[in-house]
């Protein structure tokens, strides 16, 4: 087993519970735009498992289910109003501070959302210290999650080799991008926006290990660095 000389975190479902109004903010907006009687079952399957994409590829996908153009504006008018209720409303994950605080090794972050964002989650989290501007996110590389470009981006820039890496993600996009990087991936449960079986289908993508709550993450990054 390599040594592990770097803790990767997601930002957003990891740190920050924010996942879950990112999705209703996006269901309102989309809502004026998908017809009515397809809006409840069908509209919540499309966005069932989008989490971790970006809001372009979730516009992208929605377009094409249901055959619709949602305008130049619509992307940034999303933006604007998901950063503002975000901002207002979203909370740190549970014993996610006193977690990462507590584990012996550089901490870097990596998401998909923009930089900006990230930095006001992590003061929110009380991180901003502990990550020590090791921020690498989307507008940083030229592909998003699941491409593995940010991983790679901050594994090069920490000087540490992919292979010598442990990541906390939350969702199957994230997960993707870390192995295909050639990283360890420790999968989160514990947020809010957490489907039932959320467990299994992390489990079948790779990871080496699943925890709910961040309380357990220490040991399970113990098992991970001593295992054979």
């Amino acid at each position: 087993m390599p040594r592990t000389e770097l803790l990767i975190s997601d930002c957003d479902g990891v740190i920050v519970d924010s996942e879950i109004i990112s999705h209703r903010v996006l269901f309102e907006s989309l809502s004026a735009h998908v017809p009515a009687q397809a809006l409840e079952a069908a509209l919540e399957a499309a966005l069932e498992g989008t989490f971790g994409l970006t809001t372009p590829s979730i516009i992208d996908l929605i377009e094409k289910r249901f055959d619709l153009q949602l305008g130049a504006d619509f992307e940034s008018d999303l933006r604007r109003l998901t950063e503002q209720r975000v901002a207002a409303e979203a909370q740190p994950i549970a014993h996610v501070r006193e977690a990462l605080i507590a584990i012996d090794l550089p901490l870097a972050v990596a998401s998909n959302s923009r930089r900006h964002n990230v930095e006001a989650s992590l003061r929110r989290a009380g991180l901003a210290e502990r990550i020590a501007g090791n921020i690498f996110s989307a507008d940083m590389v030229a592909a998003p999650k699941p491409a593995p470009d940010v991983y790679l981006l901050a594994a090069e820039r920490m000087g540490v080799a992919p292979g010598h890496c442990i990541v906390i993600e939350d969702s199957p996009t994230g997960v993707l991008a870390a192995r295909t990087a050639g990283m360890r991936v420790i999968g989160f449960t514990g947020a809010s926006h957490i489907p039932e079986g959320h467990d299994r289908a992390l489990r079948e993508l790779g990871v080496s290990a699943v925890v709910g709550d961040m309380r357990e993450l220490h040991s399970a990054i113990a098992g991970l660095m001593t295992s054979a």
